[in-house]
């Protein structure tokens, strides 16, 4: 019964156990948006790449460059690219 002599040290365990789990799941909470957070960041720069793509290719027409065939062609190309993927190169 050394803690009903030395309460303070009961109360150290707690508050020890306390910031270890609080620690804990702010670690997880975090980890969990930062991963929220890339899931956004590749969807909306898949979305700006087949835009780019689609204006390439209405500046290709405008030249008289493009073909109907080649329609589509750039969007797909860019948007199936991932800065993350070109990173691994």
């Amino acid at each position: 019964m050394s803690f009903v002599r030395h309460p303070a040290t009961l109360f150290g365990v707690l508050n020890l156990s306390a910031i270890a789990g609080s620690t804990y799941y702010l670690r997880s909470h975090l980890v969990y948006n930062v991963q929220e957070s890339e899931a956004r960041s590749d969807e909306i720069e898949g979305t700006l790449r087949g835009h780019i793509g689609l204006i390439e290719e209405s500046l290709d027409r405008l030249e008289g460059k493009g073909m109907e065939a080649d329609r589509g062609k750039k969007m797909d190309d860019y948007y199936g690219k991932r800065a993350k993927d070109e990173k691994k190169k």
